[in-house]
Order: structure tokens, then C-alpha cells, then sequence
């Protein structure tokens, strides 16, 4: 059984196992007299209303001083969000982070003429100040973007009111996190010996994992059991969120929550349904790992404490974080040599969080902080912190390239291309790891981990995808979202996208109370896109070169200073056409026939 650390206190974890917030700020002090100088930028902002529309020196300037309060609240809000994730109990952290989010609601207030002056702009004024003002042109692409949506934005005095409302509009995603990762606890669960098992979010899919069915199905009775007993709460939770949706659509003119959601990043709502589609028209390979999956662990019923469980004999192996360190910086030197350096640098100077203690947030994500980024870990010594590890570093990067070589403006890039890097790093790690060995267990160890990042990545992410499509549509139709009415639907979608091949455990109705994605507005489908994008992204990598590798590092530090789609484009994917999910979902299928040959007795 593997050791739980979640039980360490914060100020018991060692210093080389955390992040180094003193770069950000050296004291709580520090922080605290920085925090009061946030109105002069609020007031700097806001002393632009009424002047915009008026002369492209005024839109520059606006620009100059949006980036230079976005490099303060980088600082800011960086300090006090990943202070409060390293212990979601501790109120002194979270008042600080209460603080940030309300700063950005004043921001919000204090800017809402900004869009608004913008498109009152006519396109000959806007073209006159681009020529005449030396220096606009570079903030082109931003300010277009804003004019594109000019059927979706209102008068000042309404985008100030729903900026004004922005507090109250983030309550369900906050809510939910204090719900879920400070309060909920789960009982111990018992293993095979009837020994306890401490079950906390960082042990549960470790749990999962083992081969002991007993600990298995007892951790995963002890979870849902307990989102069961607060379904009702979490319903209420979700149902929030997605009126909060509503609202914003309605009032931004749009037609739906989902069009509403992807305008924001330039993504086509047939990305969104062209996934669904391919996934729908390959659920045979689904069935058919399931299938062997059944097979392999010689199980007369396959149940979804099943599934995660390793398919192979030798695949339970510790994999200290010290190790899964030099096995990325290996994985990774496709990439060239400044890559690794920078990579390098990562884990010796303290951008990883590394592990589970009481309270810390659960999960793993990187932050892009211009300093460096910042990533969350729960690292529990096995091949899924390994890819996670990896995963979590390649954003990362792609945030620490993109900060590097682009300015402030397009320093963020947009949530479609999120997921890209990270997976093309787990790509990369799997296709390493895999040349290492000539040992035929061992290759069947990392075709199931494949396997694995296929089913729960492409499969499961869309099926998230089709259910948070499913509950918005619902809603949009008048049905309350009820605990049954979601419970229910999750369980339809668990019957489609695993099929006959596996029993459908009361229990899994409630995974839906779990997950935290639900609170992104239709982020979870971008993990299969952007898993599908990697595949074909690591194989030109990989087959290619040098070309492919330029391109590569281009689309990393190219930010948002084009459309996702065309960054894409310009890497050799693209994501207008279900080409890449079915090249993709055809490996799958290759990999299970793989796996079928190799665990033949």
C-alpha cells in the first residue's frame, strides 16, 4: 500500500519540496503594502472613460496602462492564489485571495466603458488611428478582436452592471472548491486484511489503482457514497453555475451558453460538435478496450473501480519524483537543447509544489507567472504522476515562451490551445519511454498507461463535454437540474461511452458532484481537442525534425497574438476538421490490438 502524505501539515512539508512564492514576494508584509496600491491603477484605468473614441494616443495609452496593471496583478494574484491552494483551510490566505477577486471585480467595473468606446469607434476613425498613432498597431489584433464581437457587448452604464456582478457570478466555482476540498472528507476505507485505508482526494485514485478489488471497491463505496449523502447541495452548486451561464448569454445576445462560451476564444461551435461526432463514430475501440480490460483482469464483472486498476503484472512500480524528473528532461530533447535548459532550471529552482499535505488543494495546474510559472503537484510515486508531472510542465512552458516572446497584451494564450503543450510533453515522455524498453512486460505496462491517457483524456473529457452540453440544454429548456435529473443523465452517458461490457454502479451516477471542471464554462472539451492536436503535434516532432520542431516552438510562444485555429494551422494541425481525432482514435485502436498481442498467455 502506498504511503499517504496528504496527512503532513503545511508547515511540516520541507522548503525543497515547495514552491518558491518568495519570488513573488519575499513577506506576507511585502505583499500586504503592494495590495494597497491597487486603486492607483484602478484609478489610472478609469480615467480613461469618455477619452478613447476620441484619438489613437489615448487607445495606446489605455493599452501601456492595462499591461502595467496586469504585470502588478500577476504578482498579486499569483502570491495569494497559490498561497491559499497550499492550504485550502487556512483563512488568513484565503482572505487574501478574497481580496485579489474582488480587485478584479472594481477592475471589471472601473474598465466596462472600455469595449463599449472601442466599437463606437467607425472602422475609418479605427483605421486613421492606427496609421497616425505610432505604436497602436501593435495592440491591432486586440482591439479587433473586441470589434468582431460588436453585436455581443451594451451600453457603458450595462457592462459596468454586469461587471458589477461579476462577485456574485464566480460564487458557484468558489463554492464549490470550499465544499469539495475543505470540507468534504471521506471515511476510511478497508483493504483486503481489513486494515484502513486513509481516504483523502490526493489517496482516492491512488486507491484505484491497486491491485488489492477489496481496497478498490471500499474507497470507491467511501467517495461516492459520501457525494451521494451531499448530491443535493452539489446539484444546487451546478445548477448555479449553469444559470450563471444563462444569464451571461441572454445578456450578451447570444443564442446559447455553448456559442457564448467559444466566441470568447474564436473557436467555431462545430469544433465542439465535430468531437462528439468523431468520439461517437469510434465507441467500438472504446468497447473493445473495455473488453479487454475485462479480460486481462479476469473478472466475471468489470466495475468501475475497475478501471483504473493496471491491466499488467508489474505495473504497481514506485516512481520516485526524482526519477520522473530526468525522465522528462530525457523525453523532452527533441525539442532542442534550449528547451531542456529552461526545463532544467524548472525543477532546480522550485516552480513544483511537490506533494499532498492537509489541505492543500487537490489536483494538479500550472500557473504562468512572468517570474516563472508555478505547478501544483500531488505527487503519489507512480506513472500517473510521472505523465502528470510532465503534463503540468509542458503548460509550463508554453506559458514561460509565450511570456518570453510575446508582449504583455498576447502573453496570455487562449484556453483551446491550453491543453496542447502539456499533452504533446506526455506524448513525448510516452514515445521515450517506450524506445528505453526491449522488455516485453515493461512495454505492456506503457501501452495500458497509453491506453489509459486515451480513455480518460479523448473518451472521458468529451463524454464531460457532452454532459455539460447536455445539463446547459436542459436548463436552456426550462428542466431544473435537480440531483436525479444529473444523476441520471451522467448515467445514460456512462452506459453510451463504456457500453455492455462493464456494470453501471449506482455510485458512478454521483461523479459528476466531483468534478471541478464543470465550473470552467466548457473547458473540458479542449483536453480532447488538445489531446488529439499533440498526437499529430509529437509525431511531426518526432518524424520530422528540425521543421517540426521550429513550428513547434513558434505556436509555444506565439500566446493569443493570433486565433487559436490559425496558430494551429500554422503548426500543421488543423482543428476545423475531425481529421486529427480520427488519426488519433485509429492509434488507440492499433494500441489495443498492440496490447492484446503482447498479454496473449
Amino acid at each position: 500500500m502506498e504511503e499517504v502524505r496528504g496527512l503532513t501539515k503545511r508547515e511540516d512539508v520541507k522548503k525543497e519540496d515547495t514552491w518558491a512564492t518568495e519570488d513573488l514576494y519575499e513577506s506576507d508584509k511585502a505583499w500586504e503594502e503592494d495590495y494597497a496600491r491597487c486603486g492607483e491603477f484602478i484609478d489610472k484605468l478609469a480615467s480613461f472613460e469618455g477619452k478613447l473614441k476620441e484619438s489613437g494616443e489615448a487607445i495606446l495609452a489605455y493599452y501601456k496602462a492595462d499591461e502595467e496593471l496586469d504585470v502588478y496583478l500577476d504578482r498579486l494574484g499569483g502570491y495569494a492564489f497559490r498561497k491559499a491552494d497550499e492550504d485550502t483551510a487556512n483563512s488568513f490566505y484565503q482572505d487574501y485571495s478574497a481580496k485579489v477577486m474582488a480587485a478584479y471585480v472594481k477592475i471589471d467595473a472601473a474598465t466596462a466603458y472600455v469595449t463599449p468606446e472601442i466599437l463606437s469607434i467607425s472602422d475609418e476613425d479605427m483605421e486613421r488611428f492606427y496609421k497616425e498613432t505610432e505604436g497602436l498597431e501593435v495592440y491591432k489584433t486586440a482591439i479587433e478582436n473586441k470589434r468582431r464581437r460588436k453585436a455581443h457587448f451594451l451600453s457603458s452604464e450595462m457592462e459596468a452592471l454586469l461587471a458589477d456582478a461579476g462577485d456574485v457570478t464566480g460564487q458557484p466555482d468558489k463554492i464549490f472548491g470550499m465544499l469539495n476540498d475543505a470540507d468534504i472528507t471521506y471515511p476510511d476505507a478497508v483493504d483486503g486484511e481489513g486494515k484502513p485505508y486513509a481516504v483523502t482526494h490526493g489517496s482516492f485514485i491512488p486507491s484505484q489503482t491497486q491491485k488489492d478489488r477489496v481496497l478498490r471497491k471500499s474507497a470507491f463505496e467511501s467517495v461516492y457514497h459520501t457525494y451521494k449523502q451531499f448530491s443535493n447541495t452539489f446539484a444546487s452548486i451546478l445548477g448555479a453555475q449553469v444559470k450563471t451561464l444563462q444569464f451571461n448569454a441572454k445578456a450578451r445576445k447570444y443564442d446559447n451558453t455553448l456559442e457564448a462560451a467559444l466566441d470568447v476564444t474564436n473557436v467555431p461551435v462545430s469544433v465542439y460538435f465535430n468531437l462528439i461526432e468523431a468520439v461517437h463514430d469510434n465507441m467500438d475501440k472504446m468497447y473493445n478496450y473495455v473488453a479487454l480490460r475485462k479480460k486481462l483482469l479476469k473478472v466475471d464483472e468489470l466495475h468501475f473501480y475497475d478501471v483504473y486498476t493496471p491491466i499488467t503484472e508489474a505495473s504497481s512500480q514506485k516512481i520516485p519524483y526524482e526519477e520522473a524528473v530526468q525522465n522528462v528532461l530525457e523525453a523532452v530533447k527533441p525539442l532542442g537543447e534550449e528547451y531542456g535548459k529552461v526545463l532544467k532550471s524548472g525543477f532546480e529552482n522550485r516552480w513544483v509544489d511537490k506533494y499532498e499535505n492537509k489541505g492543500k488543494r487537490s489536483g494538479a495546474y500550472s500557473s504562468g507567472a512572468l517570474v516563472h510559472p508555478f505547478v501544483l503537484m500531488n505527487y503519489s510515486d507512480n506513472l500517473d504522476s510521472e505523465f502528470t508531472l510532465a503534463h503540468e510542465m509542458g503548460h509550463a512552458m508554453h506559458s514561460y515562451l509565450s511570456n518570453k516572446h510575446q508582449p504583455r497584451t498576447y502573453a496570455h494564450y487562449k484556453i483551446f490551445v491550453a491543453e496542447i503543450a502539456s499533452t504533446c510533453n506526455e506524448a513525448l515522455l510516452m514515445q521515450y519511454l517506450l524506445k528505453k524498453t526491449t522488455d516485453k512486460k515493461e512495454r505492456a505496462i506503457l501501452i495500458n498507461h497509453f491506453l489509459e491517457q486515451f480513455k480518460g483524456t479523448l473518451y472521458r473529457q468529451t463524454m464531460f463535454a457532452e454532459f455539460e452540453l447536455k445539463i446547459n440544454r436542459l436548463a436552456e429548456a426550462g428542466t431544473t437540474l435537480t440531483a436525479d435529473v444529473l444523476s441520471k443523465e451522467y448515467e445514460e452517458l456512462n452506459k453510451l461511452y463504456f457500453g455492455d461490457g462493464i456494470v453501471i454502479d449506482d455510485e458512478i451516477r454521483y461523479e459528476w458532484c466531483r468534478i471541478p471542471h464543470f465550473y470552467y464554462n466548457y473547458y473540458v472539451f479542449q483536453y480532447a481537442t488538445g489531446f488529439s492536436a499533440a498526437i499529430a503535434l509529437s509525431q511531426k516532432i518526432l518524424n520530422e525534425g528540425a521543421p517540426a520542431v521550429e513550428k513547434y516552438l513558434k505556436f509555444l510562444s506565439g500566446g493569443c497574438s493570433k486565433d487559436p485555429i490559425s496558430l494551429l494551422k500554422d503548426a500543421g494541425v488543423d482543428m476545423t476538421t475531425a481529421e486529427p481525432i480520427n488519426q488519433a482514435l485509429k492509434l488507440f485502436g492499433e494500441l489495443i490490438d498492440e496490447m492484446d498481442e503482447l498479454t496473449q498467455e
